[in-house]
């Protein structure tokens, strides 16, 4: 076919005669849309890869244990005959506080700060049970002071002569020698003055929590060493763990090479086999009362444990010289009290085996109960509040830490009941497992 027939001139004009298509706004739309997909998609599936890697990547919370319960009230209810007057605590060391009597405020506690003085001494001189200790010598200020017709003393002492810082102690906490308590402070703080020791005992009540006790004096006599009965349970507490001091307060009398006369404690209530009471101190001044802090001991079950008790101001009628009368008031209310704690003191059961007792939280929401792997009893109080706490277990073979995985049955903590008084072991109710994929994926924070 040549060119310029008539058939080619046909076919031309009916390409000419065809309409141009014009695509729509929705074909645009879609078009874009498929090149951003197209260009996009790789770069967003980076970005989730990289996300969900980082997810899974990131270190597991630390797992804890949340106590189901945090406290446990022993049933019953306890009537202890508190005096009408002053203010009083007892407790039982590592199971918390019975029951306290009267405002908690503070007031002078007489010799009982003694008890502070041994303490202090102790810290800085420690003595094993048998040791002797070194040597104090007498000054002529405990020689002069040993003269005085108004306060307790150690009469008889010479200048220059030297006993051994357990006789030392001995006469300290026995008879209660004023003279004793200063020279003691002078030669354990290495000073001239008490002043060095008496800031020592303020730090070490200080670090004892008491908070609403201040010592102004290592013997008790100055009316601004003052105390509250719940605060001398905690230096009681802390004091008695000591093996010599606790020798020593459970002496109704001692006696002492190179002295006359024989230490007689005050404390007549040791002499009461019935009550088991094994320390600690008497006071008695015109400002403080009748003062005692007392130990003693009552085998519940198969355990001994410590009861502690406090009674402050006790007052008896005038005439009351050197508050004679009122240390005899004291000692016969708090008889009183250690009769009605002995006769109740029992074995609590807090849990039972098999109990649930809280759960581990891994952190991401997810929970696993525990149960107790034993019974756990304590020495308490009909109407005792003990308090009860998680925690993870010492010692060999036991957990440190809290795991992230565990079988069904295996240890992962302990439950305490009080303040360290008696623990046991809880172990996973369930299979303790990590937090899921999912879940790993999908947190935030």
């Amino acid at each position: 076919m040549t060119a310029g027939s008539p058939q080619t001139a046909d076919s031309a004009e009916a390409l000419l005669d065809q309409p141009i298509h014009t695509p729509t706004p929705a074909e645009i739309s879609r078009h874009t849309a498929t090149r951003r997909v197209k260009m996009w998609a790789p770069i967003l599936l980076l970005l989730v890869g990289a996300v969900a890697g980082a997810q899974l990547l990131r270190p597991l919370p630390a797992p804890y244990m949340v106590v189901a319960n945090r406290t446990h009230t022993v049933e019953g209810r306890l009537a202890v005959p508190w005096p009408d007057q002053g203010q009083g605590a007892v407790r039982i060391a590592g199971s918390g506080t019975i029951s306290t009597f009267g405002v908690q405020k503070s007031v002078p506690i007489a010799s009982v700060a003694k008890i502070m003085t041994a303490y202090v001494v102790l810290k800085d001189h420690p003595l094993r049970r048998g040791e002797a200790g070194s040597t104090v010598t007498v000054d002529a200020r405990a020689v002069a002071e040993g003269r005085s017709e108004n306060e307790s003393r150690i009469a008889g002492l010479t200048e220059g002569s030297t006993y051994s810082q357990l006789d030392m102690l001995k006469m300290l906490m026995i008879p209660s020698g004023n003279n004793t308590a200063r020279l003691l402070a002078r030669w354990s703080a290495d000073s001239r003055s008490e002043a060095l020791f008496v800031e020592k005992m303020n730090v070490a009540a200080r670090n004892l929590d008491m908070k609403d006790t201040t010592y102004t004096d290592p013997s008790g006599l100055d009316a601004g060493t003052v105390s509250t009965a719940a605060d001398q349970l905690k230096l009681a507490e802390a004091v008695m763990r000591d093996d010599v001091f606790r020798s020593i307060v459970a002496m109704p009398d001692a006696g002492i090479d190179n002295l006359s006369q024989r230490l007689i404690n005050n404390n007549t209530l040791l002499g009461a086999p019935e009550l088991s009471i094994r320390g600690i101190k008497t006071g008695s001044s015109t400002p403080a009362g009748g003062a005692l802090v007392w130990a003693g001991y009552k085998t519940v079950g198969k355990e001994t444990p410590l009861i502690l008790g406090a009674l402050l101001e006790q007052r008896a009628d005038s005439p009351d010289l050197n508050a004679t009368r009122s240390l005899a008031l004291v000692l016969a209310n708090s008889k009183k009290v250690i009769e009605t704690v002995r006769g109740v003191l029992t074995s609590a059961t807090v849990v039972h085996k098999g109990d649930t007792v809280g759960y581990v939280d891994d952190g991401l929401g997810g929970r696993t109960p525990l149960v107790a792997g034993a019974d756990l009893t304590v020495p308490a109080t009909p109407g005792q509040v003990l308090r009860l706490t998680l925690g993870t277990s010492g010692g060999r073979g036991a957990a440190t830490a809290i795991p992230h995985t565990a079988a069904v049955g295996a240890e992962v903590g302990v439950l305490t009941a009080g303040e360290g008084a008696r623990s046991v072991p809880v172990v996973a109710g369930e299979e303790l497992t990590e937090p899921s994929i999912g879940t790993r994926l999908t947190r935030i924070g």
